[in-house]
């Protein structure tokens, strides 16, 4: 491996504005991560239009350091209120606020924070030691591996995300469809444009992304939070854990971060599944699992490790193969091409200092999440007091305004009004807007590999199998989409059984 490329990424992430925007970004990630319901995914989307004036590398560095951020910034408010401002943050909830109610609130704080540092770092130097790998090896990949890889991303995303099979599905195709809109790219036919000119060159991907994850979870969140119970925050005090509770959590840190790893490079995997395997694992592992739920440092340690390592080693199939493995991903897809940059096996190459630029920024960020995690505690909380109805309307009317100066157009206001509204009727009932933004984000890709392949194949449809990486892939496609029917039909036939023994 040529170090060269890594020792000038240090160099670029050292220049002054660089780590300006970091600590923005870090700072950013965290506040959103304290305010519940507004997650990385709906900041990213709204801060969008902010990076047409940036530099490329500063831009991304920026935006990763939010999604880094966000993660420890939900632990906050699980240990000190009860209220996860994260969804990878919410099985935190179970043992942080336990600890909290018995004083040791800032035992908890600190032992998130310890974590969230470890699984960073060890996902950091994963991502530097095998993501050229993983370039490499992609770049023997033609239209036929990749039309089978954004298959099995989609519906690696469909099936394993939280909540309805089904309606994740449904969402997928929604994307699918919306990423038809426009001209055909072979034929230069028109397709379900109702004779606009505004629709012509297709669905833009910025006004999309505002709407679902901006506007929407604005209004949605609102509605959420006047729901919510109001607590007084915890008590902070003793920060550092004391040396037998950093023993006990030393095993916790090192599967966390093993698992959180593993998890982030699959399409669907991502920091929510991971802190919840995390928090499984150390539950299965202990020798008085009963422990758990009623204060258990392992039970912080494990799932804030593993979401960190997680949210860090999704960027490798994003970098590398340009497969963004979860909502986040995508957002981050969708403001590098916004930059002029494709993600690919092409990338470490060609923006070399782009790609290390944005890994080494990493162990900046990480460190200036563990020195400032703890003291901006008071401050954060003192955030989360405003109230949602002055805090919600400045938002969305930045949504907006950030909609028209993309192209000076109210036509991308009204996109983002329209799926905005989507936004908050699919969390309403309990549709997951990640599917539909992660299939429209892949659908081209997939629609012009599949139509580009079959010229290959003189219109085969068989070729697929006949090229092994295809095929391995389209056979995994296969068993994902056939497993959880099995699945749910076991289910159904022991649920019978049951009721049959019963009688």
């Amino acid at each position: 491996m040529d170090f060269q490329p890594v020792l000038d990424g240090f160099a670029t992430v050292f220049e002054p504005l660089n780590l300006l925007y970091c600590l923005i970004g870090v700072v950013v990630g965290m506040l959103v991560g304290v305010l519940p319901g507004l997650g990385p995914a709906a900041t990213i989307a709204i801060l969008l239009p902010l990076t047409y004036g940036i530099e490329p590398v500063t831009a991304i560095i920026m935006l990763a350091g939010i999604f880094y951020g966000a993660q420890y910034g939900g632990t906050i408010t699980s240990v000190l209120l009860r209220l996860p401002g994260e969804a990878s943050s919410v099985v935190t909830v179970f043992d942080g606020y336990a600890l909290a109610k018995r004083g040791k609130a800032g035992t908890a704080l600190g032992i998130a924070a310890i974590g969230s540092f470890i699984g960073g770092t060890v996902a950091i130097i994963g991502l530097t030691v095998f993501a050229p790998i993983v370039a490499g090896w992609a770049l023997s990949f033609g239209p036929a591996e990749y039309a089978a890889l954004a298959l099995l991303g989609i519906l690696l995303v469909a099936t394993i995300s939280s909540g309805s099979k089904l309606k994740a599905i449904i969402a997928a195709g929604i994307g699918l469809l919306l990423a038809t809109v426009g001209r055909d790219p072979f034929t230069g036919a028109e397709r379900f444009t109702f004779e606009s000119l505004q629709l012509a060159d297709g669905l833009d991907f910025v006004p999309i992304a505002m709407g679902l994850f901006g506007l929407g979870e604005i209004l949605y969140s609102l509605e959420e939070r006047h729901r919510a119970e109001t607590l007084a925050p915890a008590h902070v005090a003793n920060v550092w854990p004391s040396r037998s509770e950093l023993r006990q959590s030393s095993g916790a840190f090192a599967r966390g971060s093993v698992l959180g790893f593993l998890l982030g490079l699959l399409p669907g995997g991502g920091a929510t599944i991971a802190s919840m395997a995390g928090y499984a694992v150390e539950k299965k592992r202990a020798k008085d699992p009963s422990r758990f739920g009623h204060g258990a440092v392992e039970g912080i340690a494990g799932p804030e490790t593993a979401n960190n390592a997680a949210a860090t080693s999704s960027f490798i199939p994003l970098l590398t193969l340009g497969i963004p493995a979860n909502a986040t991903m995508a957002l981050m897809f969708g403001a590098l091409l916004i930059q002029g940059v494709t993600p690919g096996p092409q990338l470490v190459d060609q923006h070399p200092d782009l790609f290390w630029g944005v890994v080494n920024s990493m162990y900046i960020g990480n460190v200036l999440l563990l020195i400032m995690s703890l003291p901006l505690v008071g401050l954060f909380v003192r955030i989360l007091r405003v109230r949602a109805a002055i805090l919600a309307p400045i938002t969305a009317l930045i949504t907006l305004i950030g909609a028209y100066t993309i192209n000076n157009s109210v036509f991308d206001v009204a996109l983002v009004v329209g799926f905005g509204a989507l936004g908050y009727l699919m969390k309403k009932f309990g549709f997951e807007p990640g599917p539909l933004v992660l299939a429209f984000v892949l659908g081209s890709l997939l629609e012009s590999s599949i139509r580009r392949a079959l010229l290959l194949f003189d219109g085969d449809p068989t070729g697929f199998l006949t090229r092994p990486i295809s095929g391995v892939l389209i056979v995994v496609a296969v068993v994902v989409i056939v497993l959880p029917v099995i699945q749910s039909a076991m289910r159904a036939r022991r649920g019978s059984a049951i009721g049959i023994g019963r009688r």
